[in-house]
């Protein structure tokens, strides 16, 4: 049992790591459907909601591309994400704006004026390094924001 209560822990703080990597840029984390709800239902300007994810082939190069991104010039006003696979109820309620796409994490969807303008889902993000990530979002940034 302490085996369990220990790999536990290192879980936790892993999950812990990959949500401060978006916090620690001035994401604001959205954690409850209320969150989600507030956020999007009637949103003006530019808002970007990531979908954080465990897995490690695409999360592992997505949260550094969007970091890498968000140091372009042109960027969303509003910034925000869902931790898929923690926060479910939260990630099912942003999934209900994120309309003709399958659900995929992580991925990341910009509105414009609560229009969904541009999806990433994560067949875009698999096998590329950081540094393509952050491209295809700079050229998304740069076209919506």
């Amino acid at each position: 049992m302490a085996g369990h209560w220990g790999m536990q822990q290192e879980f936790e703080l892993m999950f812990k790591r990959m949500r401060e990597e978006l916090t620690g840029i001035g994401i604001k984390e959205l954690t409850t459907p209320a969150d989600v709800e507030s956020e999007l239902k009637d949103s003006k300007g530019t808002l970007l909601v990531f979908v954080n994810s465990v897995c490690g082939c695409a999360g592992g190069s997505a949260r550094p591309g969007l970091a890498m991104a968000l140091k372009n010039a042109k960027r969303p006003e509003r910034l925000t994400t869902v931790f898929a696979g923690q926060d479910k109820e939260a990630t099912a309620k942003a999934r209900e704006f994120i309309t003709d796409y399958a659900p995929s994490s992580p991925s990341a969807a910009l509105f414009k004026d609560g229009k969904l303008v541009y999806f990433m889902p994560r067949h875009n993000i698999e096998g590329r390094t950081p540094q393509d990530v952050a491209s295809q979002l700079t050229t998304a940034f740069n076209q919506h924001c």
